[in-house]
């Protein structure tokens, strides 16, 4: 397959499979209700089928892409998307409450491995520079499933009853689950190895000696072995201009073996975290969320143990020391959490204080679903002209002054003060996220584009529960619903206005020099003539 033809099915089954995830926790949120009144389950019970699919994706993120990091990221994302299809299938024909939880928990173990692949593709397919446009499409498929799915969730529910719903996501998941098991990733193209072109270096998998595909100027190579340095309590080699030999090809697995010791430790740790952040809104401080909590910190730290003692840990240290993309990562946590647990808490406001039926409040909240699909293409445009820092700081601002004019509705608000605060909220989300899902995915090395897809899929699930956790939490302290979601949205804005500190630690720099690898057949050019020392040098 031409390296175009892949290019464009990584896109296409990219943007497509992160919209049928989004579609499907979407609409399941419409029919909750009616699914509980049909099959006579308790309200517990019909929680749990959001809970189980939450707690086995949070948990298998990580892993999923290290996987897909072994075995290609292809194969994992045809997996997911035939499992996730046809748990969906199961959901729609299942016959009690029981059925749908376990297959729901079934749907998270799939939608885990399909997640992380969605990036790892693009990170094989696309060069560096060039990773925003698509991340951006994707964030905008995300936006767009998002504000379409509690519309098409109630007119299927309405016409077709519940089971309707589950039946949405079948046929584009088999198509895609298809079309990826039929790609094949575009051979290494023949010739000398990249550290034979003087001054050139491969670029993750694109291209090679004597391709016409840019790559990025390499630093002069040092001599001897390359020193080492420390970041975070983890021993990083040094980068070089030389590449390492063998370099592979594009979406080629990446060697070495699992952890398996850490992947059940960071599963413990995210299972322990995420079940104490639904559990408390729910039931309080109790001795079962505190023992989780105690839980979460003991599992956590073993796990920090075992990677920096592991000979092949499951996060490596290229990643998990990688200032970026902590920083990235942490910008998507306050980013997420602001942002959900405000739309969570506005939908509240607009029912429990104005008196808005379902409907109509998903119209008031409809121009900031509109802002982020439109606020996506325009980020990587953005980031040319201003880079990552400036685009991050500004757009983590616009999100908190968005949540900050939500905490003002109220029966006296004008309706454009709202309608402001809602734009803001999805403008400034709309380009954090691919600000900042640009820069985790593009600074981690290609070889583990999977498991920096996965630490995005981690922090955008975590935020989420731990932004409605605290909002729910401030709302039930206070003394009446009005004052609860102020004090909860305030919270919120300070918490996306947070942000922007770990945006400051983001690159800088705008598009990266890009200079084309020379042909093996062209002689080398004369060297550059050096400047003439100054006067009295």
């Amino acid at each position: 397959m031409s390296g175009r033809l892949h290019r464009g099915v990584a896109l296409t089954g990219s943007v497509a499979g992160a919209a049928v995830v989004a579609l499907d926790g979407t609409v399941l949120t419409v029919v909750q209700p009616v699914l509980q009144r049909d099959l006579g389950a308790g309200f517990a019970q019909v929680q749990w089928a959001s809970t189980g699919y939450l707690i086995a994706v949070a948990s298998l993120l990580v892993l999923a892409g290290r996987l897909g990091d072994r075995h290609g990221h292809e194969k994992l994302f045809a997996v997911g998307i035939l499992g996730f299809g046809a748990a969906s299938a199961g959901i729609a024909v299942a016959p009690g409450i029981g059925w749908i939880v376990g297959l729901r928990v079934v749907q998270g173990v799939f939608g885990a491995l399909l997640q992380p692949a969605t990036l790892g593709m693009l990170r094989a397919s696309f060069p560096p520079d060039r990773l925003a446009v698509p991340i951006a499409l994707r964030t905008s498929a995300i936006g767009l499933a998002a504000a379409a799915g509690p519309l098409a969730g109630g007119v299927l529910a309405t016409h077709f009853g519940w089971r309707a719903v589950f039946v949405l996501n079948v046929v584009p998941a088999t198509v895609l689950g298809v079309l990826a098991l039929a790609v094949r990733p575009p051979a290494a193209p023949a010739g000398p190895s990249p550290a034979a072109v003087p001054g050139g270096t491969a670029a993750a998998g694109h291209g090679g000696p004597g391709s016409a595909v840019p790559v990025f100027r390499a630093r002069r190579a040092r001599s001897g072995p390359a020193p080492v340095r420390r970041r975070s309590g983890f021993r990083l080699p040094a980068r070089t201009g030389a590449p390492e030999s063998g370099a592979r090809p594009a979406g080629a697995p990446a060697p070495g073996r699992l952890d398996p010791g850490g992947a059940l430790l960071l599963a413990v740790a995210l299972v322990c975290c995420v079940h104490t952040l639904v559990a408390v809104p729910r039931d309080g401080v109790t001795w079962a969320t505190a023992a989780g909590s105690a839980l979460t910190v003991l599992a956590g730290a073993a796990f920090v143990r075992q990677e920096r003692r592991a000979s092949h840990p499951l996060v490596p240290p290229a990643v998990i020391g990688s200032r970026p993309v902590a920083a990235a990562l942490a910008v998507l946590v306050c980013a997420s959490a602001s942002m959900l647990g405000a739309l969570f808490v506005a939908m509240y406001v607009l029912q429990d204080v104005l008196g808005q039926d379902p409907l109509s409040g998903s119209l008031t909240a409809l121009p900031g679903a509109a802002a982020m699909i439109l606020a996506a293409p325009l980020a990587p445009v953005l980031l040319r002209r201003q880079g990552a820092r400036r685009t991050g700081v500004a757009a983590s601002l616009a999100l908190a002054a968005g949540v900050a004019l939500l905490s003002g509705l109220g029966p006296a608000t004008p309706w454009w003060l709202g309608g402001t605060g809602f734009v803001l909220l999805g403008a400034g989300f709309g380009t954090v996220m691919v600000a900042a899902t640009a820069v985790a995915v593009r600074e981690a090395p290609p070889e583990h584009a999977g498991v920096a897809g996965g630490l995005q899929q981690t922090a955008m699930n975590i935020g989420p529960t731990a932004g409605i956790a605290a909002a729910t939490a401030v709302t039930a302290a206070s003394p009446g619903v009005a004052a609860g979601t102020g004090r909860a949205l305030l919270l919120l804005a300070f918490l996306a206005a947070l942000g922007a500190l770990p945006a400051l630690r983001l690159p800088a720099s705008r598009t990266p020099e890009r200079t084309p690898v020379p042909s093996p057949d062209t002689p080398p050019g004369p060297a550059p003539a050096r400047p003439a020392p100054p006067p009295g040098a």
